[in-house]
This record gives structure tokens, C-alpha cells and sequence, in this order.
């Protein structure tokens, strides 16, 4: 997906803190003039609807951990989008191209808003 993203023109950084007073919110791509944060979350780990299976050993455990990830991704968006941001979420599972697709015409619209 990066690889396809980059070929479409389009520059970023991996792993990237988009608010310098938060500095443990990092996206997976950010997009810091067009202010776009990308997270492509795994199926297990943000409990994809879709994917996520109940561990087998020690299930409430990560029943809860599974659930404090998906509460800081909410709290993460709404950080980001009062600041600005547009925020992005795909899961591990969706097609490279689809989602390559998605960030293009969402970065490439907010390039052409800011004026970059």
C-alpha cells in the first residue's frame, strides 16, 4: 500500500506523531501538509468486527486490552480531528490498492483545499 501510495506522488512519513503535545498518538502515515493521519489497524489487536476472534488462553485479559485499544483509537480521532486532521482508518485485511486509492483521493483533496 505504501509502495502504491508513493507512486501516485504522494510523500509522507511513516510512524509519525502528527501533534507535537501528543506525542504517543502516532500514525501509521501522516500527511503533514495536508494534515491526513492514516492508521491501518490490525484485525486482533483493534477489534475488527469483521476478523477479531476471542483469544483462546487467558481471554479476559485481552478482552480488555483489545477494548482499551479501541477506546484510545476513538479518543486519538477525536484529538486529531479537533486539531484539523482528517483521520483514516483501514484494517490490516482491506486490499493495498483500495485503500492506496482512498489516501490518494483524500490527501490529493486536501492538498487542493490548503492551496499545496
Amino acid at each position: 500500500m505504501r509502495r502504491l501510495v508513493h507512486a501516485a506522488g504522494l510523500r509522507y512519513r511513516v510512524d509519525f506523531a502528527p501533534l507535537d503535545d501528543h506525542r504517543r498518538l502516532r500514525a501509521d502515515l501522516v500527511f503533514t501538509r495536508a494534515h491526513v493521519a492514516v492508521f491501518i489497524d490490525g484485525c486482533f489487536w483493534h477489534g475488527c468486527p469483521q476478523h477479531h476472534t476471542v483469544a483462546k488462553t487467558n481471554a479476559e485479559y485481552w478482552a480488555r486490552k483489545v477494548q482499551t485499544n479501541m477506546d484510545r483509537d476513538e479518543r486519538f480521532n477525536a484529538l486529531l480531528e479537533k486539531a484539523g486532521w482528517s483521520v483514516l482508518r483501514f484494517w490490516e485485511h482491506e486490499e493495498p490498492a483500495s485503500v492506496a486509492r482512498s489516501i490518494v483521493r483524500v490527501v490529493s483533496a486536501a492538498g487542493a483545499k490548503s492551496g499545496h
